[in-house]
Parts: C-alpha cells; sequence; structure tokens
C-alpha cells in the first residue's frame, strides 16, 4: 500500500465516521460499466465544496488493491450493485491532488514545480512494485505507466483531484500550463494510454475546454453542475439529502 498508488481506504473511512456523511456510493456502478471502454475517460467540473474529494476517496477506498474496503461498504447504496464485488479492490489505483502537490513544491521552495514533484513521487513508489520496469532515472509517469504495462499487461485506474489547478493558480506561467499539457496529452490522449489506462476520473471547479491553440483532454466525457446527466444523482445533494 502506498501514498498515491494503491492508496488506502483511511480517508474514505474518515468521511463514514463524520456526523453528517450522504452515501454516494451508487457512482460506482457508472464507474463500473465504463471500465475498458471508450467512455472512461471521466471528468467531472463542481464548485468548491460540493464533494469532489470524497468522491475521489469513495473511488480510491473501491477500487485500490492496497487495502480491502468491504466492511466499509456495508449498508451503502454501492454494496447492491450486481457486480459490487467483481471490482471491489481488484484494481492499481494512482489517486492523486494536483493542489496538494503545488502547495508541496511551493513550501519546499521549488514554486512552479509540482508537476514534476508529483510524477517522482508516484513512480518512487511505482518503482517499489516494479523494480523491473522502472528505472532510476525515470521522470515521466507516463512512459513508466506504459513501460509496465509493456513488460506486465497490468493497466491502472488514474484518479485526479484538482486536476486544474496549474490553470487556475498559475494563470501568468505559461511554461507550467505547457508542461502541463504536454503532461496531459501523454497521459490521456496518446495511443499507448489507451493500454495502460483503464479508467480516468478528474475533477476540478473549471470544465475542460481549449487551452492555447489546441483542446488538451477532448476525448473525456464532461460532468458538470449545470450538465450532470448521467452523474445527475452523485454531484450536489437531492432536496431529500439536505
Amino acid at each position: 500500500m502506498g501514498q498515491y498508488f494503491n492508496p488506502g481506504n483511511e480517508s474514505f473511512k474518515r468521511a463514514l465516521n463524520s456526523q453528517i456523511y450522504v452515501d454516494k456510493s451508487g457512482i460506482i456502478g457508472f464507474t463500473n460499466s465504463i471500465l475498458n471502454t471508450e467512455q472512461s475517460f471521466v471528468a467531472v467540473s463542481r464548485a468548491r465544496r460540493f464533494g469532489k474529494s470524497m468522491a475521489t476517496d469513495l473511488l480510491a477506498a473501491y477500487y485500490s488493491k492496497g487495502c480491502d474496503s468491504k466492511e466499509l461498504f456495508k449498508g451503502l447504496k454501492a454494496e447492491t450493485l450486481p457486480d459490487f464485488e467483481k471490482e471491489l479492490n481488484k484494481s492499481n489505483v494512482i489517486c492523486v491532488d494536483i493542489q496538494g502537490f503545488r502547495s508541496f513544491a511551493h513550501n519546499e521552495g521549488r514554486p512552479g514545480e509540482g508537476l514534476s514533484y508529483m510524477q517522482t513521487e508516484v513512480i518512487r513508489e511505482l518503482k517499489a512494485v516494479y523494480p523491473d520496469s522502472v528505472f532510476d532515472d525515470d521522470n515521466s509517469l507516463p512512459t513508466v505507466l506504459n513501460r509496465i504495462n509493456e513488460k506486465t499487461g497490468e493497466s491502472f485506474i488514474i484518479i485526479i483531484d484538482e486536476w486544474d489547478c496549474v490553470f487556475r493558480e498559475e494563470k501568468n506561467n505559461k511554461k507550467a500550463q505547457d508542461d502541463y499539457i504536454s503532461f496531459l496529452r501523454a497521459m490521456f490522449k496518446s495511443a499507448q494510454s489507451k493500454k495502460f489506462i483503464k479508467l480516468a476520473y478528474l475533477t476540478g471547479i473549471l470544465p475542460i475546454k481549449k487551452y492555447g491553440t489546441q483542446s488538451a483532454l477532448n476525448n473525456f466525457k464532461e460532468y458538470s453542475m449545470v450538465a450532470p446527466k448521467k452523474l445527475a444523482e452523485y454531484i450536489g445533494f437531492s432536496e431529500e439529502e439536505v
């Protein structure tokens, strides 16, 4: 169990133990239905305080091989799903918070290096599990995931919280934005990524749109507050829930 690769379920457990918890675990039925399909690239945009991070914690707790979450889901809506146990804690999960890495880098005197910091930390954890596929000088996460897939056939669920923080917080840093767009394209739009990604789930405040002259993530299906589509009951709160 790592902090970012195949994380534990402590964050979701903390949410369940809170005084107020609204069960949104039914979203697992939706994500299970799109695993390993052309629709497996999902972007959810919500305003602050609408449960973005809780949703990522829930999905990580459900899919991650790094924990056993069966007891946590007892009594929740997800437990009644027909394929609940089929996917429960069966996947390799990478779960990261881009805002957090940006803050870590800034606190260490490395402003603008949050992306590099994130890739270094995730690659370090991957090397511990796949020592024959990860090299000491690796610094590109998409390259490493592709190599692991080629050697082992294993695929990954990628969960990114605050995916848009670079565009929100680094408005005047063109290099940081260009580097981030290059990372996103290599991670999610390359021919290789279709082989090593089982599901990509991104959350943020801003909708996915065109940055610069080209679309960064036009292969993602957008689920926003105003157009939640199939995720309507999992985005925000219903009158009954309130």
